[in-house]
């Protein structure tokens, strides 16, 4: 009979102490995702552009005359959201679309000089501070955590996969 109640006690501990490692690994979700948010708000008042925008803006910058698909590729962003990103940009004039001389059906985009303006008063980085942190990690830890967060997105009740390919700044 002793056993049982150690063996029923040790069982409220363990849970206890589970439910405290959840709350604790919550509160590190809150850090990041917090974190996140206010360089994002701190983009958008200093730039004027969300922070998909801006780091659109930087790859252009980077390579001109890129296109929309490798542009989608770079971002880790389905192409036709990217479509709509720099429709929002060439709107606003800054960046312009450019035909290729040697391929007409290819189109290129270049910033503006309003845009490279932009981008030298931006705060960095211009990926956003969660992809910049993660390129920081050892790919150990990031294998780790891929794993992870694969199990926690299987207990999710509620999910949307095609979130995936969308900026964390246009969720």
């Amino acid at each position: 009979m002793h056993t049982v109640a150690i063996g029923t006690e040790g069982n409220k501990l363990a849970r206890r102490s589970k439910n405290q490692l959840s709350l604790q690994v919550l509160k590190k979700f809150r850090i990041i995702f917090g974190s996140v948010r206010q360089h994002f708000r701190e983009v958008e008042r200093t730039c004027g552009v969300t922070g998909s925008q801006l780091w659109i803006l930087q790859e252009t910058g980077k390579t001109p005359d890129i296109g929309v698909s490798e542009l989608a590729e770079r971002l880790s962003i389905h192409q036709s959201t990217c479509s709509q990103l720099v429709e929002k940009l060439v709107a606003r004039k800054l960046i312009v679309k450019e035909r290729s001389k040697e391929d007409q059906r290819r189109v290129g985009l270049r910033l503006t000089a309003t845009a490279a303006r932009i981008l030298e008063s931006a705060p960095g980085p211009a990926e956003g501070i969660l992809p910049e942190a993660l390129q920081t990690l050892p790919e150990s830890a990031l294998l780790s955590l891929d794993k992870s967060l694969l199990e926690l997105i299987g207990q999710l009740r509620i999910r949307n996969d095609k979130l995936a390919d969308k900026h964390l700044s246009d969720l």
